[in-house]
C-alpha cells in the first residue's frame, strides 16, 4: 500500500499552529514572530510525521531554493575541502544548503560549471577562479542580471561587476621571507603549481620581488602541475647539486607536501637540509610528521564575509542594489617544525 503523503497541513494541525505559521517555521524565515517553544514544537512534529517540503513548491512561493552554490578547483586539495566544509556549516546555520561543484584544475570544465550553475536551482554562487580576467565578460553579464555571485580569487586591476573575496599575500610572504633570511637561508626556489593553460599568477612575482629587497638573496621561480605528484616529481629535480636551494616556498600547502616528500626521497632532512614554506594554512599542515610552515589565509573570516555578501543580495527586498564590493584579507606567517636555521 502507497504511503501516505505527509502535508504542511499536517505538520500545522500536529503542532496546533496555522499553516502559514508552519511554513514560515520550517522555511526558517527571518520574518518569523514564533517564540521558541512554537518553533520546537513545528520541527517536533514535522520529524514525528517524516515530513519532507516540497521544495520545488518553496521556491515557486518564495522565489528563493534557499541553497548556495560552491565552485572549488580541486577536491584534492585540502584548502578547498577545508572552505567548502566551514562554508556549508556557515550557510546552515542561515537556514542554507550548500552544492559543490569541483573544476578539477581544468580551465574548460571551469568556465563549462560557471556558466551552468547560474542556472541551477541555487540562489546565488561563490566560486574560486583561476583567472578573474578570463572570465571577466560572464561576470559582466551576472552583474547586470543582478545575480548574487562572489569571487574568491586573487586581486586583479580594474573593477570587477561581482563581488570579491580575496587573499592579501604580502604581508605573510614578506614574514615567511623576514624569517627565512633572519635564519641564514640567501638561495629560494618558488614552486608555482598551475593548471595548463593558466596565467602564471601574482604569486611568484610577489616573492621575487621581497626577495630582491633581502641582501644577498636569490630566488628561481620553477613551474609545476597542480598536483602533489608533479610537485615531488619537480622538486626532486631542483633539489640536487652545490646550488640547490636552501628554502622552497611552494605556491600552496598541498605542493608544499610534495616538496617535502621529494626531500625526502634525497634523504634531504627538513629543516636541516631544506627548510620548506606552504601557503594557503590548511589545518593538516599542522598534523603532518614534520609540521608544515605556511602563510595562513584567514579561512573562517572570509567565509563569514562570502556569506554576509551573497545573503545581503539574496535577501534583498526590493531595496537598491549596492555597488559590487571588493574584499581583501591579510595573511600571515606560522613557523612550524619545517623551516628551521641555515645549517
Amino acid at each position: 500500500m502507497a504511503r501516505k503523503q505527509i502535508r504542511l497541513k499536517d505538520v500545522a494541525e500536529k503542532a496546533g499552529v496555522a499553516v502559514n505559521t508552519a511554513s514560515t517555521i520550517l522555511n526558517r524565515r527571518p520574518n518569523s514572530w514564533a517564540s521558541k517553544a512554537t518553533e520546537e514544537r513545528v520541527f517536533a512534529a514535522a520529524k514525528s510525521l517524516g515530513y519532507r517540503p516540497n521544495r520545488a513548491a518553496v521556491a515557486l512561493q518564495s522565489g528563493r531554493f534557499h541553497t548556495i552554490g560552491l565552485l572549488i578547483a580541486d577536491m584534492h586539495n585540502p584548502y578547498y575541502t577545508h572552505f567548502a566544509a566551514v562554508l556549508g556549516k556557515a550557510v546552515d546555520a542561515r537556514g542554507y544548503n550548500l552544492i559543490i561543484e569541483n573544476w578539477r584544475t581544468d580551465l574548460v570544465r571551469e568556465k563549462k560549471l560557471l556558466e551552468d550553475f547560474v542556472h541551477r536551482n541555487v540562489d546565488g554562487v561563490a566560486a574560486f577562479m583561476s583567472d578573474v580576467d578570463e572570465h571577466r565578460e560572464f561576470l559582466e553579464t551576472q552583474g547586470k542580471m543582478g545575480f548574487p555571485m562572489v569571487a574568491l580569487a586573487m586581486p586583479t586591476a580594474g573593477e570587477v561587476p561581482v563581488d570579491m573575496v580575496v587573499p592579501n599575500f604580502e604581508t605573510g610572504l614578506r614574514e615567511a621571507a623576514g624569517t627565512l633570511h633572519e635564519l641564514g637561508h640567501r638561495r629560494f626556489s618558488f614552486l608555482s603549481a598551475r593548471s595548463k593553460g593558466q596565467r602564471i599568477g601574482k604569486r611568484p612575482a610577489l616573492f621575487r620581488n621581497i626577495i630582491g629587497e633581502l641582501p644577498g638573496s636569490e630566488v628561481e621561480v620553477v613551474e609545476c602541475g597542480p598536483s602533489v605528484e608533479e610537485a615531488r616529481e619537480v622538486a626532486q629535480r631542483i633539489l640536487v647539486g652545490p646550488n640547490r636551494p636552501t628554502a622552497v616556498v611552494a605556491l600552496n600547502d598541498y605542493t608544499a607536501i610534495g616538496v617535502m616528500r621529494a626531500a625526502k626521497d634525497l634523504k634531504l632532512s627538513v629543516p636541516e637540509d631544506l627548510s620548506v614554506v606552504g601557503i594557503d594554512g590548511v589545518p593538516l599542515a599542522n598534523h603532518l610528521t614534520v609540521s608544515l610552515s605556511t602563510v595562513a589565509q584567514p579561512h573562517e573570516d572570509m567565509v563569514a564575509k562570502t556569506v554576509e555578501l551573497l545573503l545581503a543580495r539574496i535577501e534583498n527586498e526590493g531595496e537598491e542594489e549596492p555597488p559590487p564590493q571588493r574584499v581583501e584579507f591579510a595573511t600571515r606567517f606560522i613557523l612550524r617544525e619545517s623551516v628551521g636555521p641555515l645549517r
